[in-house]
């Protein structure tokens, strides 16, 4: 990669590569967690000489759709509610059902150009991923509150409806 398209990436808030650099090296594969206008997206990527290879991916949508096929069980998001499949909860969610994905393991959180404040929805994925069993460290501080990940604040058929998939990933 050529210096030019070091700094356009630079510029167009994609990558940051001082920071890309200190994960690289750590040599602990990383869990790269992206937010989209509507969705989650996690990898987790292992790098050797600077060469990522995805070793598996999750979006938020695998809450509401059925995996292995049309006839998979559906992890009990309702899809009247798919607008929301980038909140806190959902969140939250996501990173429980990709550490029952990835089983166990240790790992680094590669949160890229995403902005890094206290209680934001990249820190409930990892507070569920956390919950689900991978090796992270992380300050508990940053977290959203326990009622915030758990819907309390919402209305109470969707707060019945996190509860219910919560229930079915652990």
């Amino acid at each position: 990669m050529g210096l030019r398209t070091m700094k356009r990436r630079r510029k167009e808030n994609k990558t940051d590569y001082k920071l890309r650099t200190g994960l690289l090296k750590s040599g602990i594969p990383r869990i790269v967690v992206r937010r989209t206008n509507k969705y989650f997206i996690l990898q987790a990527v292992e790098s050797h000489e600077a060469q990522d290879k995805v070793i598996a991916t999750i979006t938020s949508k695998e809450l509401l759709s059925p995996r292995d096929g049309p006839d998979g069980p559906n992890n009990g998001w309702d899809a009247k509610k798919s607008g929301s499949l980038k909140s806190i909860p959902a969140g939250y969610l996501t990173g429980l059902l990709f550490a029952k994905k990835l089983k166990s393991g240790k790992y680094i959180v590669d949160l890229g150009m995403a902005r890094t404040e206290s209680g934001s929805r990249v820190f409930a994925v990892v507070k569920g991923l956390i919950d689900g069993g991978l090796d992270i460290s992380a300050n508990e501080e940053v977290f959203p509150s326990e009622e915030r990940l758990s819907g309390e604040h919402l209305k109470e058929d969707v707060k019945a409806m996190i509860a219910k998939v919560k229930g079915g990933l652990k």
